[in-house]
C-alpha cells in the first residue's frame, strides 16, 4: 500500500482511537503530506534513516521555520512511524539514533493581575446577550485555566453550580474536574438566565454563537480580540494567555505545582514546570525591590 494510503489510515486511527482534536489532525495531515510529497509515494518499508535525515536537513535549511514548528513536524513523523511498526509495515524505526533539535524554552506570555482586572472591567459588546456570554467566557477561562477548545466543547450539564466544578474533556480524552470561582459562576448564571430554560438543557452547548449553534474555539479567540481592542491595548492577547495567567497567578499566590498540573490537565509535571520560571522571575523582581542590599552599591540608611 502506498504512503498516501497509510497516512490516511494513520489519521483515521488518531481520530477514532486516540480522539485527537481537529486542529491537531489538520497539522499532522499537512506535515505528513509535506513529507510524502518530498519522497514521492514510496512503499513505507523502503524508507530508512537516510531519507529521514535528508528531510530534516531540508527543514533546517529553509530558515523560515521556528524550532518548535520543526519539532511538531518531527513529532508527527515519529508517531506515524510508530504506527507503521505496530501495523507490521516497518521493522526498524528510521529515527533511531538520529540527533534531533531540542525544543526552544519559551516563557509563557501572561497578563498581570491588574491587567486581568482591567480587561474584565470592560463594558463589553453593546448587545446584552453577547456581553453576558463574553463576560462568562472570559471569567471562566481565567477562573479555571481551560483551553479554548475545551471551553467550546462544554455543555450546560458540565457545570456543577452546587459544588463549583466544571467537568472538562481534555487532550487524549482525559476527563478532569476543575474548580470554578464564584465570580465566573455568577456570570454563567446570568448568561444562562438570559438564554432561557428552553435552551439550557444538560446536553445543550454551554456557549452559543449568534446563529444559536455551538461557539467554536476560533469564535472564542475572535470575541477576546474585541475585548482587547475595547481596552485600548495594542498587544496580542490570546485565550491561551488567559490560561497562562491562571497558572502564573495561582503559583505566585502559593498554590503547589501538583495542583496546578491537575487543574491544567497536563499529563507530565515537566510541562507545568515552565510556570515556575515565571514565578521565580516574579520572586526575583519582588526581591530586587524589597531587599536593602539587592542593588549593588546601595546600603540601608
Amino acid at each position: 500500500m502506498p504512503l498516501r494510503n497509510w497516512v490516511q489510515k494513520f489519521l483515521t486511527h488518531l481520530r477514532g482511537a486516540r480522539n485527537y482534536s481537529p486542529h491537531t489532525l489538520r497539522a499532522y495531515g499537512a506535515d505528513l503530506d509535506q513529507f510524502r510529497r518530498g519522497l514521492g509515494d514510496l512503499e513505507p518499508a523502503t524508507i530508512d534513516r537516510n531519507e529521514v535525515r535528508a528531510y530534516l536537513a531540508q527543514l533546517q535549511a529553509r530558515g523560515n521555520l521556528g524550532r518548535n514548528t520543526v519539532l511538531r513536524k518531527v513529532s508527527a513523523l515519529r508517531a506515524f512511524f510508530r504506527f507503521l511498526r505496530r501495523e507490521g509495515v516497518m521493522d526498524q524505526d528510521p529515527f533511531c539514533a538520529l540527533p534531533l533539535p531540542r525544543k526552544a524554552a519559551r516563557l509563557p506570555k501572561f497578563l498581570t493581575e491588574s491587567e486581568m482586572a482591567e480587561l474584565l472591567a470592560q463594558a463589553g459588546p453593546q448587545q446584552p446577550y453577547c456581553r453576558e456570554r463574553d463576560r462568562a467566557i472570559l471569567e471562566l477561562l481565567y477562573s479555571s485555566g481551560l483551553r479554548r477548545s475545551e471551553l467550546a466543547a462544554l455543555n450546560v450539564g458540565d457545570v456543577d453550580f452546587m459544588s463549583g466544578f466544571v467537568r472538562v474533556m481534555g487532550k487524549g480524552s482525559r476527563e478532569r474536574l476543575v474548580p470554578v470561582g464564584n465570580t465566573a459562576l455568577s456570570c454563567l448564571r446570568e448568561y444562562l438566565r438570559q438564554r432561557g430554560p428552553d435552551s439550557c438543557k444538560g446536553e445543550s452547548p454551554l456557549f452559543l454563537n449568534s446563529r444559536g449553534r455551538r461557539l467554536t474555539d476560533a469564535g472564542v479567540a475572535f470575541l477576546l480580540k474585541g475585548w482587547v481592542r475595547r481596552a485600548g491595548w495594542l498587544k496580542l492577547v490570546t485565550p491561551h494567555a488567559l490560561r497562562h495567567s491562571f497558572a502564573t497567578h495561582l503559583l505566585n499566590s502559593g498554590c503547589d505545582l501538583r495542583s496546578v498540573q491537575e487543574m491544567l490537565g497536563h499529563k507530565s509535571l515537566a510541562t507545568t514546570q515552565i510556570y515556575t520560571h515565571v514565578s521565580l522571575a516574579r520572586l526575583k523582581e519582588v526581591y530586587g525591590r524589597s531587599h536593602p542590599r539587592a542593588v549593588d552599591g546601595e546600603t540601608p540608611s
